[in-house]
């Protein structure tokens, strides 16, 4: 049984999950979903893995569908509908706010609003949003007006919490200082650690903010699972990332990869445990949020929130990174412009 626990943060502060959460994306945001009853078995392996009286923080979307649908919330809603007893055992936290069809954010209080209520629709009647989070920060809006219309959403009972996603630190404090902030979700991997991380990090920690630390194994590149781009299937949105551009990037990187590896092999644990642990050694308020559509990828991930890594083990991961001259590729994907609003 998995044993360390987080409490969240903003006003749902009295909430414990498990330091590591379920991010579910890749169920239904890919070229070929994964069958319901794999995906079911996935969620209930981590449920069934905590504490009593410990949540599942699930990571899921309004657009996590191969047209950007609603397909991972509608999957949601056949797991809820057939193990209704899981829901007061997990807390769903859904980003939103995001125009498919301009591939933007949008922010309007109309918009917001028709998305929160698609979100639930989506949901089903069995479990309530409990965070909703504007996928990115619309910056035709100031923050302060994004916060009052969330928070009218809120007080009506639309779901229960507020998030942002991929916000700089200076929207994070300009927002708490509206309401309390919940959760803040930002990409935070030992290749994924940029100086504005560090801040948005800082920035939530003083608050009591936690940061949900999305695609905290790279992508599946930190698993040390994928040799070459042709493992790869056609559609892969990995395909575009810098990352996975070309053999001679995934070839650098791997090499990265590798050496990690072996030091978590001098510690038992797996490469994948090793760069979670060290994600969640950034901070108290840190919930990494890996994705798994297996039940033991499900459990190796949550057994990482029970690592213990020194300072001495977490810096000699970003010693080995800096040693081969750091990761190849960003981590944008063409939405540079929409990271860090």
């Amino acid at each position: 049984m998995v044993q360390k626990t987080s409490k969240l943060g903003g006003t749902a502060s009295n909430v414990s999950v498990s330091r590591v959460a379920h991010g579910l994306m890749l169920m239904t945001w890919t070229p070929t979903p994964v069958p319901d009853e794999q995906c079911f078995e996935a969620i209930k392996a981590g449920v069934d893995a905590l504490p009593a009286g410990t949540k599942m923080l699930l990571n899921s979307a309004e657009f996590y569908g191969p047209t950007m649908g609603t397909d991972n919330l509608e999957m949601l809603a056949r797991f809820y509908a057939k193990y209704p007893d899981y829901a007061d055992k997990t807390f769903v936290v859904v980003k939103g706010g995001f125009d498919r069809a301009k591939f933007a954010p949008n922010n309007s209080p109309e918009f917001l609003r028709a998305s929160a209520d698609n979100c639930q629709k989506a949901l089903g009647p069995n479990k309530k949003v409990d965070v909703y989070e504007p996928a990115r920060v619309d910056k035709q809006f100031p923050i302060e007006e994004t916060m009052k219309v969330l928070v009218e959403l809120k007080n009506e009972g639309k779901f229960d919490h507020i998030g942002l996603s991929e916000c700089s630190a200076a929207t994070l404090r300009r927002a708490h200082a509206v309401y309390p902030v919940s959760t803040v979700e930002i990409e935070v991997s030992a290749f994924s650690y940029e100086e504005e991380t560090i801040k948005v990090i800082d920035a939530a920690t003083e608050l009591g903010v936690s940061v949900l630390a999305y695609s905290p194994l790279g992508r599946g590149m930190l698993t040390g699972a994928l040799k070459s781009l042709s493992e790869l299937p056609e559609g892969d949105m990995r395909h575009r990332f810098t990352r996975f551009k070309d053999e001679e990037t995934l070839k650098h990187n791997l090499m990265i990869v590798d050496e990690l590896k072996s030091f978590a092999e001098t510690k038992g644990i797996t490469v994948g445990q090793l760069c979670i642990a060290w994600v969640a050694a950034q901070s108290p308020v840190m919930i990494p949020i890996p994705g798994s559509s297996k039940h033991p990828r499900t459990l190796e991930n949550l057994s990482a929130g029970d690592v213990e890594l020194s300072g001495a083990d977490v810096k000699k991961v970003s010693d080995i990174i800096a040693s081969h001259g750091g990761v190849k590729g960003d981590r944008s994907n063409g939405m540079a412009m929409h990271l860090w609003g």
